[in-house]
């Protein structure tokens, strides 16, 4: 779906000539991440950490804001607290990964498992089971609530097809977990940190997305209601990037989390969970890359902006360097989203060209060239990440330190509006069924919002097209139709998509 323009480009295949390689470039191109010695796990390199510790640091902080602590629970988990929760486990079994033994002991020149447990361990998957477990002891009166609290962890479920950055056996993510007196109060509980990852993901990851709730049989497993949001990548494919989930008093009854109520008698706690991962990053990677590499929104870009020195023989080196690292200070004592602007110059020993090339690609937003003419005129050489086809802009030293906030923002918000127009050129509403099978048997991609009955008979439709069910969107039109599946009188606005 994404075009090229037929130039000579950094990453080659283009995104037009093989999505799945050209995605694989980018992250290897932007030093974002790599493959380790274990099958389906990764190693996250700095430049792709970098942006997760900013995506970190503006949740947790509307974490702490919304009321939330942060703790850390156990890595294993005993198997018999995921078999108190029947939905929970059939949702997730496939996928644990299982501890069954405590040590290794040489044999036939091999190490092997040795000393058997009594209880195998799963390898955290989820939270939901040990933080009810801690739940149940901590919670016994109404004046102990809400219980609040947000985890930052890394989590293993084994992947039959890992990708990058995307769907791998180990990755980082966040899960909150909230106990609450009544329904309601769990129910807006689980909405407004719905509400926290849509804004978090426009605001900040310039990413626009669908927000609404998932049908029944896609729901979190042991969930009553699971809200999420859908965004849509660069092929058209929908990716989840966020869910909420209200779990009602499902796991509160299978761990008996049990409080004195306010009329003296005793209930159930409603609880809550809420998490984003690293899947993010190749979120990031797929909504906004091209075919020169990466580019990174301001908001959670690792360095702002670089400072490139262009040495040559004949030119006073040192003069250079020193005219960079003061418009370094000069542009670090500018203030853009309410935090210092985070500049860097580079002084590796290679080429100005290699240099510039290199953060091109690792999506740094703004690339500023400094050689002997341009501290001579005082001006400085501005390549916009987002604008690349528009090449290098001269501006003079003290009207780009005093501007570099407004254009940061401008790069943020033209990133968005790019993704948003993409998202809402490759959104259509379809009313017929052969029309339906015909749009994705034609191999497309893109959202396609329909009425739909919410039948189940309805799914092997989707099964054959390789499409689910992403969202029933909240903001519905409330007119009346028929569902695009069956027929039948139906009423619901439904996105439904191919998905990563």
């Amino acid at each position: 779906m994404a075009k090229t323009s037929g130039n000579k480009t950094a990453i080659s295949p283009s995104r037009a000539e093989d999505y799945a390689s050209w995605y694989q470039q980018v992250v290897r191109e932007a030093d974002m991440a790599e493959l380790s010695g274990v099958r389906g796990c990764m190693v996250i390199k700095p430049n792709g950490y970098g942006i997760w510790e900013k995506m970190q640091e503006y949740l947790d902080k509307k974490f702490k804001e919304t009321g939330h602590e942060n703790c850390y629970f156990p890595l294993f988990i005993p198997i018999s607290y995921f078999q108190k929760e029947s939905d929970h486990v059939d949702g997730f079994a496939k996928e644990m990964a299982v501890v069954t033994h405590h040590r290794l002991k040489a044999a036939d020149g091999k190490l092997i498992p040795d000393g058997e447990l009594e209880e195998p361990l799963v390898v955290r998957p989820t939270s939901e089971t040990v933080i009810g477990a801690s739940m149940a002891k901590w919670i016994k009166s109404y004046r102990d609530l809400p219980v609040l609290i947000n985890q930052w962890a890394n989590v293993v479920r084994w992947e039959m097809r890992p990708r990058l950055l995307l769907r791998t056996a180990e990755f980082l993510w966040q899960e909150g977990h909230t106990a609450h007196e009544t329904m309601e109060d769990a129910m807006a509980e689980a909405r407004k940190m719905h509400d926290v990852y849509k804004d978090f993901a426009e605001e900040v990851l310039a990413m626009p997305v669908v927000s609404g709730e998932k049908p029944p049989h896609e729901r979190f497993p042991g969930a009553v209601n699971t809200f999420t949001i859908e965004a849509m990548m660069q092929d058209g494919k929908a990716l989840q990037a966020g869910t909420s989930h209200y779990l009602g008093q499902n796991f509160s009854k299978s761990f008996d989390i049990q409080f004195q109520n306010r009329e003296g008698s005793g209930d159930f706690v409603h609880t809550t969970s809420w998490g984003v991962s690293t899947r993010l990053l190749g979120a990031l990677v797929m909504t906004h890359a091209d075919d020169n590499g990466l580019r990174v929104p301001p908001r959670v870009a690792p360095w702002h902006a670089v400072i490139v020195p262009v040495l040559r023989a004949d030119a006073d080196a040192k003069n250079v360097i020193d005219y960079c690292e003061a418009l370094a200070k000069d542009i670090s004592a500018q203030n853009y989203a309410s935090q210092p602007i985070r500049v860097k110059v580079d002084k590796r020993d290679i080429s100005g060209a290699d240099k510039k090339w290199s953060w091109i690609k690792k999506g740094a937003p703004l690339i500023i060239e400094i050689g002997a003419r341009d501290v001579e005129a005082q001006k400085v050489c501005v390549l916009r990440r987002d604008k690349l086809d528009d090449g290098k802009q001269f501006t003079e030293c003290k009207e780009f330190v005093s501007s570099v906030s407004s254009v940061l923002q401008d790069i943020q918000q033209n990133l968005f509006n790019q993704a948003a127009s993409f998202m809402a050129s490759n959104t259509v509403e379809i009313k017929n069924k052969q029309e339906f099978i015909d749009y994705f048997k034609k191999e497309k991609t893109g959202f396609v919002r329909a009425k739909w009955s919410m039948d189940t008979a309805s799914l092997s439709v989707l099964e054959e097209l390789s499409v689910t069910v992403r969202c029933i969107p909240f903001d519905q039109k409330g007119d009346s139709g028929v569902c695009v599946l069956t027929g039948a009188p139906a009423t619901l606005d439904t996105i439904f998509a191919k998905a990563y």
